[in-house]
């Protein structure tokens, strides 16, 4: 006799770290924020979206369209607040790029546990 309360185990479609789907994004955002303290992990994060983008649900492929487009524009903003540091201005604009990354990953963690898609996830701002 079947039990009603008992679960089947995973199968290997189903939504877990390494599949396309809500964990993986949210392990995405996690490596983005973790890359703060331990720097490569944004670039794994950044290979884990590359990679799964197009395999999910739209909703989820959204998170990693937002999620990839975070980790370069994050990049070319850190770039240029680098350069403007020669005139001081830039040590301003580094924190207001790291504050801008935190934001867009909170926003994509608090989106993605809610299975919701990201509104603009081409979005220049947040």
């Amino acid at each position: 006799m079947h039990d009603p309360n008992s679960q089947s185990p995973m199968k290997p479609s189903d939504d877990g770290w390494f599949n396309p789907g809500r964990l993986n994004a949210q392990l995405v955002y996690c490596l983005y924020l973790i890359s703060f303290v331990v720097g490569i992990t944004g670039i794994v994060g950044l290979i884990m979206a590359y990679v799964n983008r197009g395999k999910g649900p739209a909703w989820v492929d959204s998170h990693y369209t937002y999620a990839i487009r975070t980790f370069w524009i994050g990049l070319l903003y850190a770039l240029i607040a680098s350069i403007l540091m020669l005139v001081a201005i830039g040590v301003i604009l580094i924190f207001a790029v790291a504050i801008w990354v935190v934001v867009r990953c909170v926003i994509g963690l608090q989106k993605a546990s809610a299975g919701q898609p990201v509104d603009k996830p081409d979005s220049w701002w947040i």
